[in-house]
């Protein structure tokens, strides 16, 4: 059994001065595609679950099982994760469906009630055992709630763990969810300064890992930098969506006729794996920057 807490992959990333995929499950033959993708890199993954992913399958608990087995079956180390709740109901629930890590976004709260309600369920969540990542500092581009050009302040990132006692830190640093080009241009400089700022500043002195969302949209060689100046959780979404999609359109224009989906979602949930497992390396700083495409 490989299903681990992603604590233990995040911790050992921070230590390490790399980085861990966190990748979002869209349907089953992403997280099947995901899991093989570690299994080819030799790597650990994060397997994430959203809020909107949860809603899409009519609730969490049918997408969650099969995500948690798939990692218990699987060949390396897979943590499930649940991605942007915005729903302190929805963390609880992934909690006891025996989620190993959670994030609660509040983002989109004014300061001082995102951090009362990140106080509130980040408590329930680690009396549970459970790592919790919260959010500080708008990403750009979700739902149109996030303002452009936002950024995580170091010294608020750290009153805001210490009020809160989130495990990890989603921060803005120029990144923008839903990008289909790769283009975002990422603040080292401030990447760096709250690396500084969060060392030491978790429980019992630990050190408090930054999570980069919206890396769709950045390229290879400016991930790598982000790695090295601080970044440890890399989520991406759309990017490999796109790498599944095109997979599709691909076989279904070479036959009009083709009915069977099995025959379409298998190549596109190769497609996926490979591209995953690139990243999976480029993350871990453990292969060039020559970005695919």
């Amino acid at each position: 059994m490989t299903l681990v807490s992603a604590r233990e992959l995040v911790t050992a990333a921070s230590d390490a001065g790399t980085g861990i995929g966190a990748f979002n499950v869209i349907h089953l033959e992403t997280a099947e595609g995901l899991v093989r993708a570690a299994a080819l890199a030799g790597l650990p993954v994060i397997l994430q679950i959203s809020q909107n992913c949860a809603d899409y399958h009519g609730g969490l608990e049918p997408i969650a099982l099969a995500s948690l087995a798939l990692a218990r079956r699987a060949e390396t180390p897979v943590a499930v994760h649940l991605d942007h709740a915005e729903r302190p109901e929805l963390v609880d629930e992934a909690v006891a469906l025996g989620f190993g890590s959670v994030m609660f976004d509040g983002g989109a709260l004014p300061y001082d009630e995102n951090v009362a309600l990140t106080a509130e369920v980040a408590a329930r969540a680690r009396r549970a055992g459970v790592f919790v990542e919260g959010e500080l500092g708008e990403v750009g581009g979700k739902d149109g709630a996030h303002a452009p050009g936002v950024r995580t302040d170091p010294d608020e990132a750290r009153a805001f763990v210490a009020a809160t006692g989130v495990d990890a830190l989603a921060v803005a640093v120029g990144s923008s969810h839903a990008m289909t080009d790769r283009t975002a241009s990422l603040d080292l400089d401030l990447i760096a300064r709250l690396r500084a700022a969060l060392r030491g500043a978790g429980a019992a002195g630990a050190d408090v890992p930054l999570v980069l969302h919206g890396s769709s949209g950045v390229a290879d060689a400016v991930i790598a930098d982000a790695v090295r100046a601080g970044m440890t959780k890399i989520n991406v979404s759309t990017h490999l969506n796109g790498f599944f999609t095109r997979a599709v359109r691909d076989v279904l224009d070479r036959d009009e006729r083709l009915v069977d989906s099995r025959k379409y979602l298998a190549p596109a949930r190769d497609a996926l794996a490979q591209e995953a497992a690139r990243m999976l390396r480029l993350f871990a700083l453990q292969t060039d920057t020559a970005a695919a495409g």
